[in-house]
Parts: C-alpha cells; sequence; structure tokens
C-alpha cells in the first residue's frame, strides 16, 4: 500500500486522556471498520510518565471507513474530554517548520507554496511604478474635516 493512500486511510485523533489506550481507541473506532494498526506515540523525553503524547493514529483497511470515523466522532468525547479527529497528514521533515535549524524562508516546502513567478513579479512592478507617478495631494477631498461635532443645520 502506497504512502498516499495509507494517509487516506488513517485518521489523526487527538486530545487524548492519559488512561486512553491502544485497546481503549480500539473499541472506540472498530464499529466504522476493520482497523489494520494503532499507534499512540510516546513521549519525546524519556523522563516523562505520560503513557503517550495525547494523540495517536488509527489505520482503517478502507479509506470510506477513515471518514466514518471523522464524520461522527470528532467532537465527542472520551474519558471526559472531547477529542479531534481529523484526517491525518504527512509527518514533517525534521527541518522544516517551527524549531528547525533552516530559516523558514529557505525550506523547500515555503519556497514550492510562496514561489512567485517572473510575470507575477513584473506586473506587480508595473502597477507600483504607475501608483508613484500620480501626483495627487493625499489631502484631497479633506476639507471641512477639521471641525468637530454635528454639522450646523
Amino acid at each position: 500500500m502506497s504512502e498516499a493512500s495509507r494517509l487516506k486511510n488513517t485518521v489523526y485523533v487527538g486530545g487524548l486522556d492519559n488512561a486512553v489506550s491502544t485497546n481503549t481507541l480500539h473499541a472506540a473506532f472498530v464499529p466504522f471498520g476493520e482497523i489494520v494498526d494503532i499507534s499512540l506515540p510516546k513521549p519525546d523525553l524519556p523522563s516523562n510518565t505520560d503513557p503517550h503524547r495525547g494523540f495517536g493514529y488509527v489505520e482503517f483497511q478502507e479509506a470510506e471507513d477513515a471518514r466514518e470515523a471523522i464524520d461522527n466522532m470528532d467532537q465527542s468525547e472520551l474519558y471526559g474530554r472531547v477529542i479531534k479527529v481529523a484526517q491525518a497528514k504527512p509527518q514533517k521533515e525534521q527541518n522544516e517548520g517551527l524549531g528547525s535549524k533552516t530559516a523558514v524562508w529557505e525550506q523547500e516546502g515555503w519556497l514550492a507554496k510562496h514561489a512567485v513567478s517572473e510575470e507575477d513579479r513584473q506586473v506587480t512592478e508595473q502597477a507600483h511604478a504607475s501608483s508613484e507617478l500620480r501626483t495627487e495631494d493625499p489631502m484631497q477631498g479633506l476639507e471641512g474635516l477639521d471641525v468637530a461635532g454635528p454639522k450646523p443645520a
């Protein structure tokens, strides 16, 4: 199974209580379809006593089952907490996003999203140049605004 199809079949479950286990998630999500895998990422620091990081992933056999789980379980309550259930997103590279040692504008993801074509750049420069040519008085049309209070009848 390709990574893209696995993501379509996987849901993110956030806002989990520490008492939630893989068995709990299985019991909560099995009504929506056959579950292939459940993961609860462990805390980054080994000294942390929490069993997981407060979120997990449930992978279904079918993408339709994942959509049903999202539709029915998002904003529902599990162990007294409202949980967030959404489509899983691909994991970010360690050198991307916040906390990275690389400047945001030097990251490929940012460049791909915010790249400006040469044609767009030229149009913007032309518009900026034409706006500078106008020598309108910025105070034009503001006569009478220096008087406070109601207008005389």
